[in-house]
Protein backbone atom coordinates (compact mmCIF):
# COMPACT_ATOMS: atom_id res chain seq x y z
CA UNK A 1 0.00 0.00 0.00
CA UNK A 2 1.46 3.30 -1.34
CA UNK A 3 1.58 6.63 1.34
CA UNK A 4 -1.07 8.07 -0.57
CA UNK A 5 -3.57 5.85 0.15
CA UNK A 6 -2.43 4.46 3.83
CA UNK A 7 -5.66 6.60 5.53
CA UNK A 8 -8.09 4.78 3.62
CA UNK A 9 -6.64 1.82 5.84
CA UNK A 10 -9.00 0.75 8.57
CA UNK A 11 -6.69 0.30 11.51
CA UNK A 12 -7.29 -2.02 14.55
CA UNK A 13 -5.42 -0.68 17.63
CA UNK A 14 -4.67 -3.43 20.24
CA UNK A 15 -3.72 -2.30 23.41
CA UNK A 16 -4.40 -3.67 27.55
CA UNK A 17 -3.72 -7.61 27.76
CA UNK A 18 -2.55 -9.13 31.00
CA UNK A 19 1.06 -7.71 31.97
CA UNK A 20 1.87 -5.24 34.81
CA UNK A 21 1.69 -2.63 32.14
CA UNK A 22 -1.78 -2.99 31.04
CA UNK A 23 -3.05 0.27 32.32
CA UNK A 24 -0.12 1.99 30.76
CA UNK A 25 -0.74 0.03 27.45
CA UNK A 26 -4.91 1.60 27.65
CA UNK A 27 -3.35 5.07 28.00
CA UNK A 28 -1.31 4.45 25.18
CA UNK A 29 -3.83 2.67 22.56
CA UNK A 30 -6.59 5.49 23.34
CA UNK A 31 -3.90 8.42 22.59
CA UNK A 32 -2.61 6.23 19.49
CA UNK A 33 -6.39 5.96 18.31
CA UNK A 34 -6.86 9.53 18.79
CA UNK A 35 -3.70 10.86 16.95
CA UNK A 36 -4.32 8.64 14.24
CA UNK A 37 -7.64 9.77 13.82
CA UNK A 38 -6.43 13.30 13.32
CA UNK A 39 -3.52 12.31 11.29
CA UNK A 40 -6.43 11.53 9.04
CA UNK A 41 -7.26 7.75 9.02
CA UNK A 42 -11.02 7.12 8.65
CA UNK A 43 -11.92 4.32 11.04
CA UNK A 44 -9.55 3.55 14.26
CA UNK A 45 -10.83 1.08 16.65
CA UNK A 46 -9.30 0.36 20.20
CA UNK A 47 -9.57 -3.27 21.17
CA UNK A 48 -8.33 -4.75 24.65
CA UNK A 49 -6.80 -7.90 23.93
CA UNK A 50 -7.90 -9.18 27.50
CA UNK A 51 -11.30 -8.92 25.96
CA UNK A 52 -13.18 -12.08 26.02
CA UNK A 53 -14.33 -11.75 22.16
CA UNK A 54 -11.53 -10.14 20.80
CA UNK A 55 -10.18 -12.74 18.63
CA UNK A 56 -13.26 -12.79 16.89
CA UNK A 57 -13.59 -8.76 16.58
CA UNK A 58 -10.12 -8.68 15.17
CA UNK A 59 -10.61 -11.34 12.41
CA UNK A 60 -14.42 -10.11 11.27
CA UNK A 61 -13.49 -6.65 11.40
CA UNK A 62 -12.21 -6.14 8.02
CA UNK A 63 -9.15 -4.46 9.28
CA UNK A 64 -6.17 -4.03 6.81
CA UNK A 65 -3.46 -2.77 10.14
CA UNK A 66 -2.65 -3.54 13.50
CA UNK A 67 -1.40 -0.98 15.35
CA UNK A 68 0.16 -2.76 18.15
CA UNK A 69 0.17 -0.74 21.74
CA UNK A 70 0.60 -3.35 23.81
CA UNK A 71 3.66 -3.03 26.75
CA UNK A 72 5.11 -6.17 28.36
CA UNK A 73 4.31 -9.82 28.41
CA UNK A 74 1.94 -11.01 25.26
CA UNK A 75 2.43 -7.43 23.76
CA UNK A 76 6.12 -6.79 23.51
CA UNK A 77 7.74 -10.48 23.57
CA UNK A 78 6.42 -11.21 20.37
CA UNK A 79 3.14 -13.57 21.49
CA UNK A 80 0.96 -11.16 19.70
CA UNK A 81 2.94 -10.40 16.96
CA UNK A 82 2.72 -14.42 16.12
CA UNK A 83 -0.75 -14.18 15.92
CA UNK A 84 -0.94 -11.31 13.89
CA UNK A 85 1.51 -12.86 11.65
CA UNK A 86 -0.80 -16.01 11.88
CA UNK A 87 -3.47 -13.81 10.60
CA UNK A 88 -1.43 -12.33 7.88
CA UNK A 89 -1.93 -9.06 9.35
CA UNK A 90 0.25 -6.10 8.97
CA UNK A 91 1.58 -4.62 12.05
CA UNK A 92 3.88 -2.12 13.16
CA UNK A 93 6.46 -2.51 15.25
CA UNK A 94 8.64 -5.56 15.15
CA UNK A 95 8.59 -9.38 14.48
CA UNK A 96 8.36 -12.50 16.64
CA UNK A 97 11.81 -13.09 16.93
CA UNK A 98 12.70 -9.07 17.82
CA UNK A 99 10.34 -8.74 20.18
CA UNK A 100 11.19 -11.88 22.14
CA UNK A 101 15.02 -11.07 21.76
CA UNK A 102 14.37 -7.78 22.71
CA UNK A 103 12.56 -8.81 25.74
CA UNK A 104 14.71 -11.10 26.91
CA UNK A 105 17.75 -8.75 28.52
CA UNK A 106 20.44 -11.53 28.80
CA UNK A 107 19.84 -12.74 25.55
CA UNK A 108 19.76 -8.74 24.17
CA UNK A 109 22.96 -7.98 26.12
CA UNK A 110 24.47 -10.77 24.03
CA UNK A 111 23.69 -9.35 20.63
CA UNK A 112 24.56 -5.98 22.12
CA UNK A 113 28.00 -7.51 22.77
CA UNK A 114 28.14 -8.87 19.14
CA UNK A 115 27.62 -5.35 17.96
CA UNK A 116 30.27 -3.91 20.01
CA UNK A 117 28.24 -1.72 22.56
CA UNK A 118 29.33 -1.41 26.38
CA UNK A 119 26.79 -3.27 28.34
CA UNK A 120 26.96 -3.45 32.16
CA UNK A 121 28.36 -6.73 33.49
CA UNK A 122 26.06 -9.03 35.27
CA UNK A 123 24.99 -12.99 35.78
CA UNK A 124 21.23 -14.16 34.98
CA UNK A 125 19.75 -16.54 37.39
CA UNK A 126 16.76 -18.70 37.44
CA UNK A 127 13.46 -16.87 39.08
CA UNK A 128 13.43 -19.06 42.09
CA UNK A 129 16.69 -19.12 43.08
CA UNK A 130 17.27 -18.67 46.89
CA UNK A 131 20.73 -17.05 47.22
CA UNK A 132 23.15 -18.79 50.41
CA UNK A 133 24.95 -16.54 52.09
CA UNK A 134 28.43 -17.54 50.09
CA UNK A 135 26.62 -16.65 46.99
CA UNK A 136 25.51 -13.26 48.14
CA UNK A 137 29.30 -12.43 49.03
CA UNK A 138 30.49 -14.14 45.62
CA UNK A 139 28.12 -12.16 43.74
CA UNK A 140 29.02 -8.56 45.88
CA UNK A 141 32.75 -9.63 45.29
CA UNK A 142 32.41 -9.69 41.69
CA UNK A 143 29.67 -6.58 41.24
CA UNK A 144 30.37 -4.64 43.74
CA UNK A 145 27.75 -2.21 45.60
CA UNK A 146 25.42 -1.30 44.82
CA UNK A 147 23.79 -3.41 42.38
CA UNK A 148 20.87 -3.54 40.37
CA UNK A 149 18.35 -7.13 40.37
CA UNK A 150 15.26 -7.08 37.58
CA UNK A 151 13.37 -9.39 35.85
CA UNK A 152 15.06 -10.63 33.03
CA UNK A 153 12.04 -10.03 30.80
CA UNK A 154 10.12 -7.62 32.29
CA UNK A 155 9.50 -2.99 31.40
CA UNK A 156 9.05 -0.20 32.95
CA UNK A 157 10.76 -0.80 36.04
CA UNK A 158 8.52 -3.59 37.71
CA UNK A 159 10.28 -5.65 40.35
CA UNK A 160 13.03 -4.05 39.81
CA UNK A 161 15.62 -3.33 42.87
CA UNK A 162 18.48 -0.82 43.15
CA UNK A 163 20.44 -2.73 46.48
CA UNK A 164 22.89 -0.75 48.35
CA UNK A 165 24.10 -3.41 51.38
CA UNK A 166 24.72 -7.18 50.56
CA UNK A 167 21.84 -8.37 53.12
CA UNK A 168 18.85 -6.68 50.91
CA UNK A 169 20.19 -9.04 47.77
CA UNK A 170 18.00 -12.26 48.60
CA UNK A 171 14.83 -10.09 48.95
CA UNK A 172 15.65 -8.48 45.77
CA UNK A 173 15.79 -11.51 43.87
CA UNK A 174 12.83 -12.52 45.35
CA UNK A 175 10.92 -9.72 44.46
CA UNK A 176 12.44 -9.72 40.76
CA UNK A 177 11.42 -13.62 40.50
CA UNK A 178 8.28 -13.09 41.49
CA UNK A 179 7.78 -11.49 37.80
CA UNK A 180 9.27 -13.79 35.67
CA UNK A 181 11.18 -16.85 35.15
CA UNK A 182 14.66 -15.10 35.45
CA UNK A 183 16.23 -12.71 36.89
CA UNK A 184 19.23 -10.24 35.98
CA UNK A 185 21.87 -8.94 38.43
CA UNK A 186 24.02 -6.32 36.72
CA UNK A 187 26.76 -3.80 37.68
CA UNK A 188 25.13 -0.53 38.52
CA UNK A 189 26.82 2.26 36.53
CA UNK A 190 27.11 5.55 37.67
CA UNK A 191 26.58 8.76 35.15
CA UNK A 192 24.04 10.46 33.16
CA UNK A 193 20.79 8.54 32.21
CA UNK A 194 19.98 8.96 28.34
CA UNK A 195 16.73 7.32 26.29
CA UNK A 196 17.72 7.54 22.67
CA UNK A 197 14.71 6.57 20.44
CA UNK A 198 15.55 5.25 16.98
CA UNK A 199 12.67 5.31 13.48
CA UNK A 200 12.53 3.12 10.54
CA UNK A 201 12.98 -0.26 9.15
CA UNK A 202 15.93 -0.24 6.53
CA UNK A 203 17.49 2.86 6.67
CA UNK A 204 16.58 3.41 10.82
CA UNK A 205 17.41 7.17 12.11
CA UNK A 206 17.94 8.34 15.66
CA UNK A 207 15.65 11.27 17.23
CA UNK A 208 16.99 13.96 19.38
CA UNK A 209 18.54 12.22 22.80
CA UNK A 210 16.41 12.60 26.44
CA UNK A 211 18.89 12.99 29.28
CA UNK A 212 16.74 11.74 32.36
CA UNK A 213 16.72 13.98 35.06
CA UNK A 214 15.32 13.04 38.41
CA UNK A 215 15.64 12.98 42.22
CA UNK A 216 14.87 8.90 42.58
CA UNK A 217 17.40 6.39 42.83
CA UNK A 218 16.44 5.42 38.97
CA UNK A 219 14.21 5.97 36.78
CA UNK A 220 11.53 4.10 38.19
CA UNK A 221 7.63 3.69 37.23
CA UNK A 222 6.11 6.54 39.25
CA UNK A 223 8.84 8.55 37.29
CA UNK A 224 8.47 7.43 33.77
CA UNK A 225 4.66 8.56 33.97
CA UNK A 226 5.01 12.24 35.45
CA UNK A 227 4.93 15.29 33.30
CA UNK A 228 7.68 15.12 30.70
CA UNK A 229 8.93 18.53 31.69
CA UNK A 230 9.77 17.60 34.73
CA UNK A 231 12.35 14.92 34.10
CA UNK A 232 12.97 15.24 29.96
CA UNK A 233 16.28 17.12 28.76
CA UNK A 234 15.67 17.53 25.34
CA UNK A 235 18.84 17.37 23.54
CA UNK A 236 20.78 15.80 26.30
CA UNK A 237 23.23 18.10 27.42
CA UNK A 238 26.21 15.95 26.41
CA UNK A 239 29.58 16.62 24.65
CA UNK A 240 28.75 16.29 20.74
CA UNK A 241 31.22 13.49 19.95
CA UNK A 242 29.98 11.35 22.67
CA UNK A 243 25.85 12.60 21.77
CA UNK A 244 26.76 11.07 18.05
CA UNK A 245 28.47 7.93 19.43
CA UNK A 246 24.91 7.28 22.15
CA UNK A 247 22.81 7.65 18.93
CA UNK A 248 25.20 5.61 16.56
CA UNK A 249 24.56 2.69 19.06
CA UNK A 250 21.34 3.13 19.27
CA UNK A 251 20.34 2.78 15.75
CA UNK A 252 23.03 -0.05 16.15
CA UNK A 253 21.20 -1.88 18.55
CA UNK A 254 17.73 -1.51 16.56
CA UNK A 255 19.35 -3.11 13.54
CA UNK A 256 21.09 -5.71 15.83
CA UNK A 257 18.23 -7.00 17.56
CA UNK A 258 16.35 -6.80 14.57
CA UNK A 259 13.76 -4.13 14.93
CA UNK A 260 10.99 -2.07 13.17
CA UNK A 261 9.60 0.74 13.24
CA UNK A 262 10.39 1.85 16.25
CA UNK A 263 12.95 1.16 19.40
CA UNK A 264 14.55 3.24 22.13
CA UNK A 265 17.64 1.86 24.19
CA UNK A 266 18.37 3.34 27.71
CA UNK A 267 21.87 4.29 28.39
CA UNK A 268 24.05 5.63 31.50
CA UNK A 269 27.10 7.57 30.00
CA UNK A 270 29.61 7.40 32.37
CA UNK A 271 31.78 10.00 33.15
CA UNK A 272 34.67 8.99 30.73
CA UNK A 273 31.86 9.25 27.92
CA UNK A 274 31.72 6.01 27.43
CA UNK A 275 27.60 5.48 26.45
CA UNK A 276 26.26 1.73 27.92
CA UNK A 277 23.09 0.34 27.11
CA UNK A 278 20.92 -0.97 29.41
CA UNK A 279 17.77 -2.29 27.44
CA UNK A 280 15.51 -1.67 24.34
CA UNK A 281 12.59 -1.36 24.18
CA UNK A 282 10.58 -2.36 21.44
CA UNK A 283 7.42 -1.11 21.66
CA UNK A 284 7.96 2.27 23.54
CA UNK A 285 5.58 4.46 25.86
CA UNK A 286 3.04 6.15 23.09
CA UNK A 287 0.94 8.85 25.16
CA UNK A 288 1.64 12.57 24.51
CA UNK A 289 4.01 12.34 27.74
CA UNK A 290 5.75 9.43 26.46
CA UNK A 291 9.67 9.68 26.07
CA UNK A 292 9.66 8.63 22.23
CA UNK A 293 6.95 10.96 20.91
CA UNK A 294 8.61 14.18 22.96
CA UNK A 295 11.60 13.52 21.20
CA UNK A 296 10.09 13.23 17.78
CA UNK A 297 7.91 16.35 18.65
CA UNK A 298 11.68 18.27 18.90
CA UNK A 299 12.92 17.19 15.72
CA UNK A 300 9.50 18.41 14.55
CA UNK A 301 7.64 15.29 13.90
CA UNK A 302 4.12 15.65 15.52
CA UNK A 303 2.39 12.74 17.32
CA UNK A 304 -0.22 12.31 14.41
CA UNK A 305 2.21 12.09 11.70
CA UNK A 306 4.16 10.02 14.06
CA UNK A 307 1.65 7.45 14.50
CA UNK A 308 1.05 7.44 10.30
CA UNK A 309 4.58 7.04 9.54
CA UNK A 310 4.72 3.69 11.99
CA UNK A 311 1.62 2.48 10.05
CA UNK A 312 3.13 3.32 6.76
CA UNK A 313 6.44 1.12 8.06
CA UNK A 314 4.18 -1.99 9.03
CA UNK A 315 2.80 -2.01 5.18
CA UNK A 316 6.13 -1.40 4.14
CA UNK A 317 7.68 -4.51 6.28
CA UNK A 318 4.86 -6.95 5.39
CA UNK A 319 5.37 -6.14 1.71
CA UNK A 320 9.21 -6.88 2.02
CA UNK A 321 8.37 -9.85 3.98
CA UNK A 322 5.85 -11.56 1.56
CA UNK A 323 8.13 -10.49 -1.63
CA UNK A 324 11.03 -13.29 -0.47
CA UNK A 325 7.96 -16.01 0.12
Amino acid sequence: MGKTDVLSSKVAVLAGGWSDEREISMDSGRACQKALLEAGFAQVDLIDVADADFISRLTSGGYDVAYVAMHGHYGEDGCIQGLLEVLHMPYTFSGVLASAAGTEKEVAKALYRRADIPTPRGIDIPGDSELAPADVDRIVADLGLPIFVKPAANGSSYGVTRVTEASQLPDAVAKAGAEGDRVLIEECVEGTEISVPVIGNDDPRALPIIEIVTGAEFYDIKVKYEAPELHHVIPARLDPEVYRRAQDEAVAAHKVLGCLGASRSDFIVRADGTPVILETNLIPGMTERSLLPDSARHNGIEFPQLTRMFVEWAFEAYEAKNKTK
